[in-house]
């Protein structure tokens, strides 16, 4: 029976290689040869073998085109009564669209006279945009006519639908 207590016997060390120096070195020598001969033997001539031309195929383009049309601008009523001998009131109501002012340009916001609150660049806001610390709260129209608010969401005081 062994001690638990005792101090147990380390193994024994292994034995040196028992082959002299120069084995080792003409191992060494002949693993050497033999990798440099195989990779001069594989790199030499083309077997035989064609090479192989790639050919590049021409890139695919695909062109979107999108034409804006502009938002209809404000109408212009206007009612003109008309005097009648006796009889009846006869009431005559022209409505035609108002000409914007700036009819060359594609901005999706008219001018500031279809909103009650404008941005500081006089622009109508738009769902989504940061609102100022002025108008939180506050209640305007986008410049298509859609009742807009500024709420608090996401951490940030933003204009949303109503």
């Amino acid at each position: 029976m062994t001690n638990p207590y005792t101090t147990p016997i380390p193994p024994t060390p292994r034995p040196p290689d028992t082959r002299p120096l120069h084995k080792r070195v003409l191992v060494w020598v002949g693993g050497s040869a033999l990798f440099i001969t195989g990779a001069l033997i594989g790199s030499t001539g083309d077997d035989g073998q064609q090479s192989v031309e790639t050919k590049v195929k021409p890139a695919t383009t695909i062109t979107a085109t999108v034409t804006a049309t502009p938002e209809p601008g404000p109408t212009v009523t206007k009612t003109v009564k008309a005097k009648a001998s006796p009889g009846p009131t006869v009431t005559v109501t022209k409505t035609a669209p108002a000409k914007a002012a700036n009819s060359g340009s594609s901005s999706s916001q008219d001018s500031a006279g279809t909103c009650t609150i404008v941005s500081n660049a006089g622009n109508c806001y738009s769902a989504g945009q940061f609102c100022r610390n002025s108008d939180h709260g506050a209640i305007t129209t986008t410049a298509g006519g859609t009742k807009i608010k500024c709420t608090y969401s996401s951490n940030a005081w933003r204009w949303t639908y109503i």
